[in-house]
């Protein structure tokens, strides 16, 4: 990519979207499009193929999803996987068909196994049985993956997909029963203090370890594969990429962490009545630490910028 080059960001009002846009604006790229779910239907695939046609962007990063937490993904598993299929379908195949240079695919950590060794490489796609929760999902991203790596094979496309441990950051989805655990914890604290309530009762045991990535580090990371990745010539279409920080906090952790930053001076409370989940979940980023690309906000700090957007939304 150049400075002038067009590039497409889908879901560029998403979390890793908007995030995308404000580094490729950063790092000096002038002429970086988006259109809104009102401007383009990414499931329609006419109305597809006509933007492609009009607008003939050079290079594509495909943030646009139909995502959520747990609740969501258990209460509208059709949506998660016919929405996501559809996007995905249609912004890759036009990608080819009208000579996009470069395509970079965002995934989930969520493709891999319930029961993958930790951390988990890339080499365990496919190497064991999904979490039932979010399977839909992971099923359409595991696709998405695959589709891109057939192009490469058959039509010498240079299409790189990259899979992000759990995002957060300014822009989140905050909704207590839609949202991932960070935006949710956020919420909850905040409400708990303008409220005055004495304690808050967070699910399972707070011993689950998990891995959080700022979004503008993954924006970054994109950034940094579309500029240093290719996949062109081979013979398997070319590995994913994981993208994280290679750091892990217990659910505990974060939610002191998010309890500081907020500043909630209740209880903690935790319900091992309630599921803990899975209980470890960390990316093994060593594909890309050998590339040369690390992240640089820590949680402490990422967690402070969020609330500080979350702050201003409300």
């Amino acid at each position: 990519m150049n400075v002038s080059s067009k590039i497409y960001v889908a879901g560029h009002k998403g979390l890793v979207g908007s995030a995308l846009v404000k580094v490729l604006n950063k790092s000096g790229y002038t002429n970086v499009i988006g259109r809104s779910h009102q401007e383009l239907d990414l499931t329609n695939q006419k109305d597809v193929i006509q933007f492609f046609e009009s607008e003939k962007p050079e290079y594509v990063f495909l943030a646009a999803a139909k995502v959520g937490g747990i609740h969501a993904n258990n209460t509208y598993p059709a949506e998660f996987i016919f929405s996501n299929l559809q996007i995905q379908n249609n912004i890759i195949d036009a990608s080819y068909r009208y000579g996009i240079k470069k395509l970079c695919f965002l995934g989930s950590s969520c493709i891999y196994p319930k029961f993958a060794k930790q951390p988990m490489d890339e080499g365990q796609l496919l190497d064991g049985k999904l979490e039932p929760t979010n399977e839909p999902y992971a099923v359409a991203k595991i696709a998405g993956i695959v589709m891109c790596q057939s192009y490469n094979r058959q039509y010498g496309t240079n299409f790189i997909s990259v899979m992000p441990t759990n995002l957060y950051g300014p822009g989140d989805n905050y909704h207590l029963e839609n949202s991932h655990v960070l935006p949710a914890l956020m919420r909850r604290f905040h409400e708990a203090k303008v409220n005055q309530l004495p304690e808050v009762v967070i699910w399972g045991t707070g011993k689950p370890l998990r891995e959080f990535l700022y979004s503008e580090d993954m924006a970054r990371a994109c950034v940094f594969l579309m500029e240093n990745y290719d996949v062109t010539g081979d013979p398997k279409g070319g590995e994913h990429v994981n993208v994280g920080s290679g750091i892990e906090v217990s659910i505990k952790e974060l939610a002191e962490t998010v309890k500081e930053v907020v500043g909630y001076n209740g209880k903690l409370i935790f319900d091992p009545t309630k599921p803990d989940g899975t209980p470890r979940k960390l990316l093994d980023v060593s594909k890309l630490h050998k590339m040369g690309w690390k992240h640089e906000v820590n949680l402490n700090e990422g967690v402070r910028l969020t609330y500080d957007d979350y702050s201003k939304s409300i």
